[in-house]
């Protein structure tokens, strides 16, 4: 994965990510148009496919919406990159196929507008403005597995396919 990085703080929560007066809409695409308004009403024109956010502590606190992950991902960010995420928007973006990475005190090395590099394989961020590069807190099997599939609906439809055959 390789994406311009925007930076946000500590504490980021669901109501910033997407403020709940658009909680009504249900399609991925509506939900992006709207995606950090509450941090920065403009983020959703200026992001491309493939950028990655980044963040400090605890990012995604607040309620346990999943329409938080499926704006980030709709929007086409390719990966959330926090020093540490809220348990339930941990697990909400990880079913929804949306990839999350610790890496720790991220935010204190990136700068918004780098380019960053992440091999998931080697568990390795790199700044390619800096050339820093950080370790990326590796993910479970079964997680990768869940992102590899797409999120946990694909996952759970290919597990039974496997039972049935």
């Amino acid at each position: 994965m390789k994406g311009k990085a925007w930076k946000f703080g500590n504490d980021i929560d669901t109501d910033l990510i997407l403020p709940g007066r658009y909680l009504v809409l249900r399609d991925p695409e509506d939900l992006a148009a709207h995606v950090m308004e509450g941090a920065d009403p403009e983020f959703a024109k200026k992001v491309n496919n493939g950028d990655i956010l980044v963040g400090g502590t605890n990012f995604g606190c607040g309620s346990s919406r999943e329409h938080a992950p499926i704006a980030i991902k709709g929007a086409g960010i390719s990966v959330v990159v926090a020093e540490s995420f809220a348990r339930i928007f941990y697990r909400n973006a990880i079913n929804i196929g949306l990839p999350l990475m610790e890496v720790k005190d991220i935010s204190k090395y990136v700068s918004e507008g780098d380019e960053l590099e992440i091999d998931m394989e080697k568990g390795v961020l790199k700044d390619l403005n800096t050339g820093k590069e950080f370790e990326i807190k590796g993910l479970p099997e079964f997680m990768l597995e869940i992102l590899n599939e797409g999120g946990l609906i694909p996952y759970l439809k290919d597990k039974v396919n496997e039972i049935k055959q």
